[in-house]
């Protein structure tokens, strides 16, 4: 088959990388399409991907005025390279290309609050695939699985990490803060930690520096606090930092709940829902989602204080994993039920 991949986000690019990989090792051809966002064109050259890149609007206003232009830009692609299916975290672009060259677009998605990018998808979409912990009901097209997409890219049968990485940046006992600058489609109306100055961010950190040295992983810049902590780091490096880290608190739900899935302990903080983070909390006590940012730091001071946390941790990370499926092998078969 020849297979059209739309990826948004560099989180896409993980959860896709070893699906291409087992493609084109049974013989079938994929061409990457997508946006630059963040690090999104220094991920794919560590795994050897070639992509074509569309217009990139970084507010909502020009991502909704984009819409057309990004359908025009894709459908040109698709007609030269003649593909018999596009495959997406939810691309509204490939869902509209697919239905106008009679393609199948199968989707895979797991926010619930995208519900814009939802609604000009859906329509034109033959399946979509969400996690069981997915807690919004799109209809009969919706096909839900026992996993998390995550999963695809940090099982153990896929990530092994490397306990040196740290030593490389300096670092030894630290904490991860993500800080989110909010700007996507399913970000409307979302709030996070909420810092109205840099002196608010300060106190915040020195809080949690009592029991650790605070790495800040920021989409803005320009805070003297975010300068003092910001680290420069390979993309291919950040799930060994996340893996080796004492915890992860943020505005990040991707972050968050990568750290969930290996075993360390995440704080989301936000005023919206993730099905897979409630359920990582719910069910297995791996993730915690809070809306005010005085009690993530209370329940952060909480989990550091604890000397036995990595163990317990560890411990429902794999009752996690026993009771989950193989998410790879689960999308190649959804795709490759439409081979002819």
């Amino acid at each position: 088959m020849r297979i059209i991949i739309d990826i948004g986000h560099p989180k896409d690019i993980n959860v896709f990388k070893n699906v291409i990989f087992a493609l084109e090792n049974k013989g079938h051809e994929v061409k990457i399409v997508g946006r630059a966002k963040e690090n999104t064109k220094r991920i794919l050259a560590e795994y050897g991907f070639n992509c074509e890149f569309g217009p990139y609007y970084k507010n909502i206003a020009g991502k909704i005025l984009g819409i057309a232009h990004n359908d025009l830009w894709l459908y040109n692609i698709a007609r030269e390279y003649k593909p018999d299916i596009f495959i997406s975290p939810g691309s509204p672009y490939a869902a509209h290309v697919s239905r106008l060259l009679g393609k199948p677009h199968l989707a895979y998605i797991d926010t619930e609050i995208a519900t814009f990018a939802i609604k000009l998808m859906l329509p034109f979409t033959d399946k979509v695939y969400t996690s069981s912990s997915f807690y919004s009901d799109l209809g009969p097209k919706q096909v839900r699985f026992n996993g998390y997409y995550e999963l695809a890219y940090l099982h153990p049968k896929y990530f092994k990490p490397n306990p040196k990485i740290p030593e490389k940046y300096g670092l030894s006992r630290y904490i991860m803060l993500r800080l989110s600058a909010l700007a996507a489609h399913h970000d409307i109306n979302a709030t996070g930690f909420n810092f109205k100055t840099d002196e608010d961010l300060s106190e915040y950190v020195n809080e949690l520096e009592k029991y650790g040295r605070v790495v800040i992983f920021s989409e803005t810049r320009g805070w003297k606090t975010i300068e003092n902590h910001r680290m420069d780091i390979e993309p291919k490096d950040l799930h060994d930092l996340i893996f080796n880290s004492c915890l992860c608190i943020g505005e990040g739900a991707t972050m968050a709940s990568e750290a969930a899935i290996m075993g360390v302990p995440s704080i989301y903080v936000s005023n919206t829902q993730r099905g897979y983070l409630n359920e990582l909390e719910k069910e297995y006590g791996l993730a915690y989602t809070f809306k005010r940012k005085d009690e993530a730091l209370r329940k952060a001071a909480e989990i550091l204080r604890n000397k036995s946390n990595k163990e317990e941790w560890l411990l429902k990370k794999e009752r996690m994993l026993d009771e989950k499926i193989d998410v790879v092998e689960f999308i190649i078969k959804t795709v490759k039920r439409y081979e002819h």
